[in-house]
């Protein structure tokens, strides 16, 4: 790892020491607030947490669309290549870039146009750091993040490292080149990614929707998405091998960080697990009152309705949990279902139809209690289930060591490009002279 020759304290709580030959000063002065009204014939721009200022007018459609929606573009600010933009709202999420082309941008933006020999690419590259984010956040107003607002007044008096202009140039230069050769790597792990857990669902979904044996005599389907299954199988509703469907209280629960009781939400049902992802939990007097239909239990299966729709997963044993909204319980008839069959055959074939069907002409697929009871399965006597269960276990214990390899490969590669930034915009790491 090279470095710079010399080294000075820096003065900010973030970071320790900067190159010695580098500034560290208030953006009151680098910046002037730009107030210029828009004008008709410039492109809508915005700012991406991803990607930076961008024109959202990317066709004759949608540009159609925005001159209707936006035939009066005077309450828009213009901004002009060089700027620095930034979201009021989301500033505090990384909604700040550079523009690279004239344009406007929302009243709830703010322009700020460089008054110092700024590269605005560096500029960006440093303000998207977690640093500087963080920054931001301390210096938003607002109680709760929806409501936090980083204001003009607030966003001079942060304080910026700057590099001479040189050294900016050849910093924006480097990282372009070096984010954009892991950008590559990255998107070819996760195409990577994406096809292995292909082919693991074609995999489980031949066995969900075919048997273990190929030999066994077999019905012509009537459906589109079959061409044949085993002959003593059944096409049935999901309603009739369940013993109960259990709506949920259509209410929020008190909800807390930590508490006895798991509040599973649509986001901790994600394919066919059940996911402690920003988990949620709630006290003993909010179970007895969410519990009093129904209290779920270990190979009990937890539905998604909304938000998306479609989404389950099997209970297990020891979790003491309640449903959220947009939930739905099934309590599993055992002498008829396998609950992890049937939370797979969910995935697969009539049922996966069935929802892509409901999604049809709306933007967000969503079941009505009605609907959820008339999922179709296609089942199989009770002890094939269970064998089919148990050979889908064995396919996933096969997929899952390369399936994590993969994963954690890609997650290296994120840090890398996060450690790499940080270290070259704040000085940590030189950049080489050509």
């Amino acid at each position: 790892m090279r470095r710079y020759e010399q080294y000075k304290p820096s003065g900010l709580d973030w970071l320790a020491d900067v190159p010695s030959h580098w500034q560290v000063v208030a953006n009151r002065a680098l910046f002037r607030a730009r107030q210029e009204a828009g004008e008709d014939g410039l492109p809508v721009l915005s700012v991406s947490l991803h990607t930076g200022v961008s024109d959202d007018e990317q066709n004759e459609e949608e540009n159609a669309r925005t001159r209707t929606r936006m035939a009066d573009r005077t309450s828009y600010k213009r901004v002009r290549p060089g700027d620095v933009a930034y979201n009021m709202m989301r500033a505090w999420q990384g909604a700040i870039g550079a523009v690279r082309t004239d344009g406007l941008v929302s009243p709830a933006y703010v322009v700020a146009a460089p008054t110092a020999a700024l590269n605005p690419a560096y500029f960006e590259y440093l303000y998207r750091t977690g640093w500087l984010i963080g920054e931001m956040n301390r210096a938003s107003k607002g109680i709760t993040d929806f409501r936090k607002r980083l204001y003009w007044q607030e966003f001079k008096q942060l304080s910026t490292v700057v590099p001479p202009r040189e050294d900016q140039d050849r910093i924006v230069a480097f990282l372009d080149q070096k984010i954009s050769e892991i950008d590559a790597a990255i998107a070819k792990k996760e195409r990577l990614t994406e096809l292995l857990f292909e082919q693991q669902f074609n995999t489980i979904n031949h066995v969900v929707t075919q048997g273990l044996d190929i030999n066994a005599p077999r019905q012509p389907s009537k459906e589109q998405w079959l061409d044949s299954y085993p002959a003593h199988w059944q096409l049935m509703r999901i309603k009739h091998v369940l013993s109960a469907i259990v709506d949920t209280e259509h209410k929020t629960p008190p909800m807390y960080e930590e508490g006895p009781v798991l509040v599973v939400r649509t986001s901790n049902v994600k394919g066919g697990e059940l996911t402690y992802a920003n988990a949620k939990f709630t006290d003993e007097k909010t179970f007895s009152r969410w519990t009093r239909r129904a209290t779920p239990e270990a190979g009990d299966i937890l539905f998604t309705r909304e938000a998306p729709a479609g989404e389950a997963c099997v209970l297990p044993a020891g979790v003491k949990a309640i449903i959220g909204q947009r939930m739905v319980l099934f309590k599993v008839n055992a002498e008829r279902l396998d609950p992890h069959f049937a939370v797979h055959s969910i995935y697969s074939g009539a049922a996966k139809v069935f929802v892509e069907l409901l999604s049809v002409g709306s933007t967000v697929a969503h079941f009505n209690m009605s609907d959820i009871g008339n999922i179709p399965l296609l089942l199989p006597p009770l002890e094939e289930q269970r064998a089919i269960s148990q050979k889908i276990r064995e396919i996933q214990n096969q997929f899952k060591p390369v399936i994590a390899s993969t994963t954690s490969s890609l997650e290296q590669l994120r840090e890398l490009k996060h450690v790499l930034i940080e270290s070259v915009v704040s000085g940590q790491v030189a950049v080489p002279r050509e």
